[in-house]
């Protein structure tokens, strides 16, 4: 479902009970793309195992599961 919802080199890390996750989006609709994500069965049920796992951070707008984050360098 991940690369259905057009999401590439996608990568989730672990440090102090913290996850950051890292993804590249390839497509041109990302709300319809995520809206697709969320209503996959699977991807639910998936959600429902994890979702216990994770709390999202303070700063954080009410709603949002996954803050992101400002880029402060990149390279290529």
């Amino acid at each position: 479902m991940i690369e259905a919802c057009n999401i590439r080199n996608f990568s989730i890390f672990l440090r102090d009970s913290f996850l950051f996750a890292y993804m590249e989006y390839i497509g041109d609709d990302y709300e319809a793309d995520m809206k697709k994500m969320a209503d996959d069965p699977i991807t639910q049920l998936w959600w429902k195992e994890t979702d216990l796992c994770q709390m999202p951070v303070i700063s954080a707008e009410p709603g949002v599961w996954w803050a992101e984050m400002e880029e402060v360098f990149h390279t290529d």
